[in-house]
């Protein structure tokens, strides 16, 4: 089952690219050839249908839905989800969250709480209560015990897991303020009743909901475990080699088996709060079978064979999909994703005494790597002209999205040799480039070892450097080094890669923007800016956060999104168009694709 993620304000780390597969060089004619066809020709073969707040109608409560995964997580645990995005998708179905923002009306909306906001413009404070939902339990697999959900497993994450920095949570730096006189101030939380908290912060805010809300997690469980062994016994809790139907769920599903390199299953929860009108708790869906298959091309025969019930289609199976003879299937196509993946570059000073730190650290080395990174190329050979340029910082749905404000440093070798000769760097007569000391330009790219698609945009990257005489070694990483490279040993040089979140609000990305933030990917947890301009980011940042005014905010987020286009910390790639398709054998009543919501299928139910 797809969903889209509810909105917080820290991103985690995905560090994955748009379902594509190795493709070979396309020649000129080839290109030409998928022209004709036109992504014109390719809508009229696919199913448009947006989410735009339509009710969703009821359903049956019947059949299996199968699905494939392409790794196996790591743990069942919601800390470990942080870092790791099979075991977050993983976790998500037995858990949910405090409250939704629909993205077509553009407001919150309750989830498992309802809130109420009080803002103190004397004091300069505000007050965020929540009051959890009656129907919320924890429970499990094949038995009568429901534990109510209430304020203390909401408090005692809060506090003792994210808000305690021995775990290095990806949610601790959000809850600190930057006070008007520059001090720091805590967005500190407090139990009202079993069902009520609140949540006190010291100065008024744009955004409280998106700065608190979160899934919930089981207390008992977390605090037994920290209680008894610390951080390490928090970290090993709910291990692949426990018994998954030990693990509480106040989710969708339980998790009922696992086997390493096959599947995991999963059982409806019959007494899940989420209801349609006539009472019946979603999902529809009886179970979960999901095998996890890392090979694409695999799955796609899956698909083909009618093994599994839905796939995202890659950009060069698309031609056999829509073009084959009294489908059993349908193809929904999405407008191109808000967020991309990028190229970023090491600013560790850890490193300092390494060449690629110097080279690294000069914006206008960056911005000649963004002028050498050939977009349309990437778009035709490796999304086969189903992808545009990402070129703005934020996306079309943010409030303050501003068209005029893009990148400058598109793909230009000639101005890309500018930049760097700017910088001391110059091709001796064999044409090897050279820094101001006559050390040849050579880099690591370090890309995932799970991903076809990113060894193509590698090669490329590789292939465009070479030509102005920069060599670039790739490195190939599993998740888990990589991991261990961007949060603990930070031994990389430049990457590819990508984080989930899509900025709707300007200030998601509470861990990766500001200076301070575990995420902040070229040089994490600066004890203080490292640039000048990290300090007006920083500056810009929090003062948009407590800007209330729309006007005088968007000249604060204006200028933030300038300097970050400018400065290229991180450069992004392209927003591919999205197509996925469905055996016929689910009725479509509720299911809606797009790019704001993903594939919504969680109203989805048998055709009788």
């Amino acid at each position: 089952m797809k969903t889209s993620l509810p909105l917080i304000g820290g991103f985690c780390l995905l560090i994955a690219f748009a379902s594509c597969t190795r493709s070979e060089e396309l020649s000129s004619e080839a290109i030409d050839a998928l022209s004709t066809e036109g992504l014109e020709g390719i809508l009229e073969k696919t199913v448009t249908k947006p989410w735009r707040g339509e009710e969703f109608v009821p359903g049956r409560v019947a059949g299996t839905w199968r699905d494939v995964m392409s790794e196996d997580p790591k743990s069942f645990n919601i800390l470990v989800g942080e870092q790791d995005s099979a075991t977050a998708a993983v976790v998500r179905s037995m858990l949910d969250w405090l409250v939704d923002y629909d993205v077509v009306k553009r407001e919150w909306k309750p989830r498992c709480a309802s809130f109420e906001i009080t803002a103190d413009e004397e004091a300069g404070t505000m007050d965020l209560v929540y009051t959890l939902r009656d129907d919320l339990y924890w429970s499990y697999y094949n038995s009568e015990m429901k534990i109510p959900v209430t304020s203390d497993d909401v408090i005692f994450w809060y506090n003792e897991i994210e808000g305690d920095p021995a775990f290095r949570s990806s949610g601790y730096n959000g809850q600190f303020l930057t006070l008007e006189d520059g001090s720091e101030g805590h967005i500190d939380i407090e139990k009202i009743d079993d069902k009520r908290f609140v949540f006190h912060f010291p100065r008024i805010v744009a955004e409280p909901l998106l700065a608190t809300n979160r899934s919930i997690a089981p207390r008992l469980d977390y605090g037994d475990a920290k209680r008894e062994r610390g951080v390490q016994g928090v970290q090993e809790l709910f291990s692949v080699d426990g018994d998954p139907k030990k693990i509480p769920s106040m989710g969708m599903w339980f998790l009922t088996e696992y086997t390493p390199g096959q599947r995991l299953v999963y059982k409806r929860n019959k007494d899940y709060w989420d209801k349609d009108r006539n009472g019946l708790s979603i999902p529809y869906i009886e179970e979960e079978i999901i095998r996890i298959i890392p090979d694409e091309n695999t799955q796609f025969l899956l698909f083909k064979e009618g093994q599994i019930e839905s796939y995202d289609a890659r950009p060069e199976d698309l031609e056999e999909l829509l073009n084959k003879p009294e489908a059993d299937y349908t193809v929904f196509n999405a407008e191109g994703s808000l967020s991309a993946s990028f190229w970023t570059f090491n600013q560790n000073p850890k490193y300092r005494d390494t060449p690629q730190y110097e080279w690294f650290t000069q914006k206008e080395f960056r911005q000649a790597m963004s002028c050498l990174l050939n977009r349309d190329r990437i778009a035709s050979q490796v999304y086969r002209g189903l992808a545009e340029p990402k070129l703005n910082f934020f996306p079309e749905p943010n409030p303050y999205y501003n068209p005029e404000i893009t990148l400058a440093y598109l793909y230009d070798p000639p101005r890309a040799l500018e930049l760097l000769e700017s910088i001391g760097m110059k091709r001796d007569s064999s044409g090897i480039l050279r820094d101001d000391r006559q050390r040849p330009v050579t880099f690591d790219l370090t890309i995932r070892s799970e991903s076809t698609m990113v060894a193509d945009i590698a090669s490329i990257i590789m292939t465009e450097l070479s030509q102005v005489g920069i060599t670039v070694n790739i490195r190939v990483v599993d998740f888990q080094k990589m991991v261990e490279q961007l949060f603990t040993s930070f031994e990389w040089q430049s990457m590819l890669m990508g984080l989930s979140g899509s900025n709707i609000f300007p200030t998601q990305g509470s861990n990766v923007w500001p200076s301070d933030g575990n995420l902040h990917l070229w040089y994490p947890l600066q004890e203080s800016p490292a640039t000048e301009w990290e300090a007006r980011v920083d500056y810009l940042y929090n003062e948009g956060a407590y800007t209330l005014d729309r006007d005088k905010a968007r000249l604060l987020w204006n200028e933030y999104q300038e300097i970050i286009l400018e400065q290229c910390p991180v450069i992004y790639l392209l927003r591919p168009r999205s197509f996925s398709a469905l055996l016929n054998r689910w009725d479509q009543s509720n299911v809606y694709y797009d790019n704001l919501n993903g594939f919504e299928t969680t109203h989805i139910f048998l055709k009788p």
